[in-house]
């Protein structure tokens, strides 16, 4: 009886080793995972900025959602998060949170900030919400070269483009009214950091952008026009230098 009760208890003492294996295998893979969801905080707490139409702290709070979305798939491919934890899907928390930094705060900032002309600000939030949506859900939203296909939903760097440069409404709701159109437009818009083509370039544009990007905030989003429109131009390079490349 003491030699069957002993190994009763080795093997259980056994399966509980495995079971903390397993754990501590699967802590840092889930780590990562709560770390894209910090991104979701990130706009809940951007969308309370807005609401009080404090808009330099909003921009702060996507700034560190960009930072989140930024890294967390390198991280998530380094610790085969995929595979150790296939329970959960790394690409829908990645979609789900995005909306809401790239997407949705965007739009309500958009709609009430007095960017856009009063009677154009909702409708076009709508525009952005809905179309954002339906290209969020397109599987064919990239090229096999990494380019995304027509205007990637990136409202929140044309909401801060549009806080930068003051422009009179009408011209600030033809600039989304346009975009809006482009997001179903066979455009090849640049991803940074995937895209092969002019890498180097791409990559020190990027550098240029943020840190005109983070001058920005630091002068309560009125750099002047240098700098605003250096960021514009900056951003027309990122939306377009994919054409450079169309028939490659």
């Amino acid at each position: 009886m003491s030699g069957e009760g002993d190994s009763r208890s080795g093997k259980g003492d056994s399966r509980l080793r495995v079971s903390a294996r397993r754990a501590a295998t699967a802590a840092r893979p889930f780590s990562i995972h709560i770390f894209t969801a910090c991104g979701a905080a990130c706009a809940l707490l951007a969308m309370l900025a807005a609401a009080r139409a404090e808009w330099i702290t909003m921009f702060v709070w996507l700034a560190v959602a960009l930072f989140i979305d930024g890294i967390d798939g390198t991280l998530a491919r380094r610790f085969r998060v995929a595979e150790v934890l296939p329970r959960w899907s790394g690409d829908a928390l990645d979609l789900v949170v995005d909306f809401t930094t790239y997407v949705f705060v965007p739009a309500f900032a958009l709609a009430t900030s007095g960017i856009l002309p009063p009677a154009m600000a909702i409708p076009l939030a709508i525009a952005i919400v809905v179309t954002s949506a339906l290209y969020f859900a397109d599987e064919q939203m990239k090229t096999s070269e990494n380019y995304f296909r027509g205007f990637p939903a990136l409202w929140n760097a044309v909401a801060f483009h549009l806080f930068v440069l003051k422009l009179p409404p009408w011209i600030a709701a033809s600039a989304v009214a346009i975009l809006v159109v482009l997001t179903f437009m066979p455009l090849r818009v640049l991803h940074p950091f995937r895209v092969a083509h002019f890498r180097t370039l791409n990559f020190a544009a990027l550098v240029a952008w943020c840190a005109l990007g983070l001058y920005a905030l630091m002068t309560a989003l009125d750099p002047g026009p240098i700098v605003a429109w250096s960021l514009a131009a900056l951003g027309v390079y990122f939306l377009t230098i994919g054409l450079a490349t169309a028939g490659d």
